[in-house]
């Protein structure tokens, strides 16, 4: 038979005591973490998802001035009905907030007179407008929407400058920052509604 060894493994008796960190140490890494978690914000809000403030109130009722929003540039692609931000065009300096009403193709007319939108003949069912169309605008209809393009109103349509308008027109896909994810409002709006 052969003799087995053994072992003994000391039990520790104290803890022992956790090196006392330099101040300076502490705020290096402390100054590492901040710098990481802006550069970490910097990259999701610049690449990834864009704040927007809106500005005026040719979306109302939907969307009111100051309200923000959290546009998404992954979904740059347009959609009948959803809420988009066009980067600048033409004389306009600022994005504009609008609502996609047709795509590429599409032909859109508007009776001024009822105020009823239509494409590709049919009636839009619009239950987020403020009021019916009445404003003319400077553009002739129907209109046909061109390759690449898309036509864009405010659902406050009486007191909105979109694709009714020469400065806006047809918008160039190109120019859309994105379409909206979040809606975030700062003030309660139902006690501002007379404005």
């Amino acid at each position: 038979m052969r003799p087995v060894k053994e072992y003994w493994v000391p039990l520790r008796t104290a803890p022992e005591p956790l090196p006392q960190r330099h101040p300076l140490r502490l705020l290096y890494e402390l100054a590492a973490s901040l710098t990481m978690a802006l550069a970490l914000i910097f990259v999701v809000f610049v690449f990834l998802f864009r704040p927007i403030r809106v500005d005026g109130s040719s979306m109302r009722p939907t969307l009111h001035d100051g309200d923000w929003l959290l546009v998404s540039a992954f979904s740059a692609q347009p959609e009948r009905g959803r809420v988009a931000v066009l980067a600048e065009s033409g004389s306009l300096h600022k994005p504009l907030v609008k609502r996609v009403i047709a795509l590429p193709g599409d032909v859109v007319d508007i009776d001024f007179v009822a105020g009823v939108v239509t494409v590709n003949n049919i009636a839009l069912e619009e239950p987020y407008i403020a009021e019916p169309t009445y404003n003319r605008g400077n553009l002739e209809f129907p209109l046909t929407v061109e390759p690449g393009t898309c036509f864009v109103l405010g659902d406050n349509r009486n007191h909105s400058t979109d694709s009714r308008f020469a400065a806006v027109g047809l918008v160039d896909q190109r120019n859309i920052i994105g379409q909206m994810l979040l809606h975030f409002s700062v003030f309660d709006h139902k006690t501002n509604e007379t404005e």
